[in-house]
């Protein structure tokens, strides 16, 4: 596995990461734990260092899990965790809204030290901005976890290019996670040339498009009660069937460089620059594979320049979050 740098931090990762929500959130029902812990494990033995994790992905399960499975290899993995919705420390009952008051920063810190079972959080992302707490406020906090050693890394996730750079003069902003693939590409307008202005990496979620881009899903497909695809604009079935071509062009190019949709469209992401780290999820060690699997798949200029010009024609159909979601990013 290749290993990439955060930026101009000294944070250094594989080129790849693993993407942990999956395993107890959002696609469906929770793995069973050993699972859990046999997927992540199976991830480092194959190169793996970078893994992604939140209070908010359960709540808390996915960090006991995430602590779990890594606590054998401290010191030879980054874990990545997030704070800033309000989440009830006692019940773990989501509340409505955001909560970056720099006193919960701090109790967020604390509660997911113990569940990591770690003795400083490698790398702490900011959920999403919080419009009522100033990002001064925000980046002060965790600034003053670097200096106790509780935090390395100060994170930003689905932030604007102007609340990067004014988080950043307070306490560097080591990465940012944002979705970004071939069929969300909004970051592109500012937030990446912000961070490489900065020195700022680049942490795609859903680099899949929610699995979309792996041509495993057409419009056909049904996903379970609590899989969060089903309240997506993006995925219902009238839009599916308009994004196929997407997905045709991801084929037609994986077929001529024998690999598969998903290796092509994560190639692209590496390919758009050297401080790009993708965090692709899975619950499957055949797909944990075929990701990894991407590091060997090696895209020309002519082959970018062939997916532009073809991305190009393809209008994307679909929101990608519900109204509500979608106007907590971006600010």
């Amino acid at each position: 596995m290749q290993k990439r740098k955060l930026g101009k931090s000294n944070l250094e990762v594989s080129a790849i990461g693993l993407g942990c929500m999956g395993l107890s959130f959002g696609y469906g029902p929770a793995v069973d734990k050993q699972r859990g812990v046999t997927l992540i494990r199976g991830a480092v033995e194959r190169g793996v260092t970078f893994f992604d994790s939140a209070e908010a992905y359960g709540p808390f399960v996915n960090e006991e899990l995430v602590g779990e499975a890594l606590a054998p290899f401290r010191g030879q993995v980054v874990i990545a965790t997030k704070f800033g919705f309000d989440i009830d420390p006692e019940t773990g009952q989501r509340r409505a809204g955001l909560n970056s008051r720099p006193e919960h920063i701090r109790q967020v810190a604390e509660a997911s030290l113990k569940r990591l079972r770690v003795e400083a959080i490698d790398l702490f992302y900011q959920h999403r901005v919080d419009p009522d707490v100033p990002i001064e406020d925000v980046a002060g906090a965790i600034k003053d976890l670097i200096r106790e050693g509780k935090v390395k890394h100060f994170g930003l996730s689905e932030a604007a290019a102007q609340t990067i750079r004014r988080a950043h003069v307070i306490q560097p902003v080591t990465a940012v996670q944002s979705e970004y693939s071939l069929w969300w590409r909004r970051p592109e307008a500012e937030v990446i040339p912000t961070l490489e202005e900065l020195g700022i990496g680049f942490v795609p979620y859903s680099p899949l498009g929610k699995g979309f881009l792996t041509g495993k899903i057409d419009e056909n497909t049904s996903f379970d009660s609590s899989d969060i695809r089903n309240i997506i604009p993006r995925f219902a079935a009238e839009a599916r069937k308009a994004n196929q071509g997407l997905v045709d062009l991801l084929g037609t190019i994986a077929k001529r460089k024998k690999a598969t949709p998903a290796q092509i469209a994560l190639a692209w992401l590496l390919a758009q620059k050297p401080w790009i780290v993708p965090i692709p999820g899975t619950t499957k060690l055949e797909r944990l594979e075929e990701n990894i699997g991407t590091a060997a798949v090696e895209l020309t200029r002519d082959d970018l320049r062939e997916i532009e010009s073809a991305a190009s024609k393809i209008s994307v159909q679909g929101a990608r979050y519900p109204e509500q979601l979608e106007r907590m990013t971006y600010r």
